[in-house]
């Protein structure tokens, strides 16, 4: 990746502490047992990629797939790395005065000190996992509890088994709360992750069948998630979806690992947390709920119901970790869609503009049918259209057509005009639709880009999706570059 190992993502993967210590030297040693070479000094920051390094990180020489980071020590050095972090036979390799921390597995001393960075916190820690809505939940709770105090969250969707450590080992000191997404595919992911942030509080947004393939029943992908209530804290909370027909299921395996203190959310009656109506708009929604008897308004700045439903989630977290809740309602106003998760953008034709909704980050059925509500609910111009640009949704398993073929039902209901797919599953669904709905089909994305930018029109709002595998991403990419130069651009090609 040529940079290290989680290079080429554009992310910044340093946590730069402005000046302020995050770990010494000392504790780093403690921690992971490390022997000391050179002169290393305090670090404000941790980071697994060179590039975006900057003076005063601590460097980790993680070794991934398809990089090994003992291969950017020197550039970290050079960047201004306060110390690197390399595995015991790579070491003699560096200068003899290199500072460095030799270690016998780097990611194993990220992970230990992450251990050490949860241990000497005092924070309210929360843990969020979930077939859909992990990152915008975590985001959320980010913004709802910053309003209250320091609140560190994870970094994009560091949910992983170098991603967790990495967030936890960037846990400052000072935190009033703390926010740690975890995801998985396989079962048994979940556990050791959540072991290592011990959360007070832990969300399950929803049990969807995402990463079916890897399973037997969505039973079990309920089992898995509900791994996270393996590390929740003596006395802490689970906060679960009354809506999701997996509650039951979640509700007992959080007592069985001995959580009293289980709190539902939903628009369901008998719910904790209740949505009690809700205004849905074009980019934002307006609505009240009822959260554990306390009632609440607030805005939420981005579109969809199922982005209200995880708002209550939220809030019961909020509650549940002592924020002040007038502070955490008003701020989710702040809340904006992350790349690839709704991002409006603009095009711009010949007599005026369309619409692109750019929701290419990934694709699940549960997914796709609520960017299909949001599309319906966003305003077209006076002759324009609503229209779905969509790619395959990937890890489905045997019922993988049937799942695609499945769309055509919510894209009538949502009265979409023009459907264009591509990708060997969306065929099923471009053989389901009816034929007035059928703009075009083609095998892969790029085959598909001309047809959907010879189609837009003035007015029109499309709304492009799919599985990151699926390559929808640089298709949005090519509309966005092949409308923004304006009308002379545009009548040349």
């Amino acid at each position: 990746m040529g940079a290290g190992f989680a290079g080429g993502s554009g992310m910044n993967m340093s946590a730069g502490m402005s000046g302020r210590v995050l770990h010494t030297v000392g504790e780093m040693v403690e921690a992971t047992g490390a022997a000391v070479r050179g002169a290393p000094h305090d670090v404000t920051g941790i980071s697994i990629d060179s590039r975006t390094l900057v003076p005063g990180d601590a460097f980790f020489a993680i070794t991934g797939e398809n990089s090994d980071g003992h291969a950017y020590v020197e550039k970290a050095l050079g960047a201004g790395a306060a110390l690197c972090v390399v595995a015991r036979d790579r070491a003699d390799g560096f200068p003899a005065d290199a500072p460095l921390l030799v270690v016998d597995d780097v990611l194993a001393a990220l992970t230990d000190v992450a251990r050490a960075a949860r241990a000497r916190s005092k924070a309210q820690i929360v843990a969020v996992t979930g077939s859909v809505g992990k990152t915008t939940t975590k985001e959320a709770l980010r913004i709802a509890l910053g309003a209250d105090g320091e609140t560190h969250a994870s970094a994009a969707s560091y949910n992983n088994h170098w991603g967790v450590p990495l967030s936890l080992a960037r846990f400052p000191r000072e935190a009033r709360y703390g926010v740690f997404e975890i995801g998985m595919n396989h079962p048994g992911e979940i556990t050791p992750l959540v072991r290592l942030v011990r959360p007070h509080v832990a969300i399950v947004t929803t049990v969807e069948p995402v990463h079916i393939a890897q399973f037997s029943s969505i039973e079990e992908i309920a089992d898995a998630k509900a791994e996270i209530f393996d590390g929740v804290e003596p006395g802490g909370a689970a906060v679960l979806n009354l809506d999701n027909p997996l509650f039951d299921r979640l509700k007992a395996a959080a007592a069985a690992r001995g959580i009293s203190r289980i709190v539902s959310f939903g628009s369901g009656e008998g719910a904790d947390v209740r949505l009690k109506d809700a205004a849905l708009k074009s980019y934002c929604s307006v609505a009240v709920a009822d959260v554990m008897g306390t009632p609440v308004t607030f805005k939420v700045g981005m579109p969809g119901r199922h982005i209200v439903q995880n708002m209550l989630a939220v809030l019961a977290a909020a509650k549940l970790a002592g924020a002040d809740m007038a502070l955490a309602a008003l701020a989710l106003s702040h809340l904006k869609p992350p790349p690839g998760r709704g991002v409006p953008l603009q095009l711009q034709l010949k007599g005026g503009q369309a619409t692109l909704l750019d929701e290419s980050y990934n694709a699940n059925p549960a997914s796709m049918r609520a960017a299909l509500d949001v599309l319906s609910r966003t305003p077209v111009g006076p002759r324009g259209r609503r229209i779905a640009v969509l790619g395959d949704m990937l890890e489905l398993g045997p019922d993988g057509e049937a799942h695609h073929a499945g769309l055509a039902e919510a894209i009538v209901a949502a009265k979409i005009d023009q459907v264009y797919c591509c990708g060997p599953q969306m065929h099923a669904l471009w053989q389901a639709l009816p034929s007035e709905r059928r703009g075009g089909y083609a095998i892969h994305a790029t085959h598909l880009e001309p047809m959907v930018a010879a189609a837009i029109r003035v007015g029109d709002t499309l709304m492009v999706k799919g599985s990151n595998g699926s390559r929808m991403g640089p298709l949005v990419k090519k509309l966005a570059e092949r409308f923004r130069a304006g009308e002379d651009a545009l009548l040349e090609g």
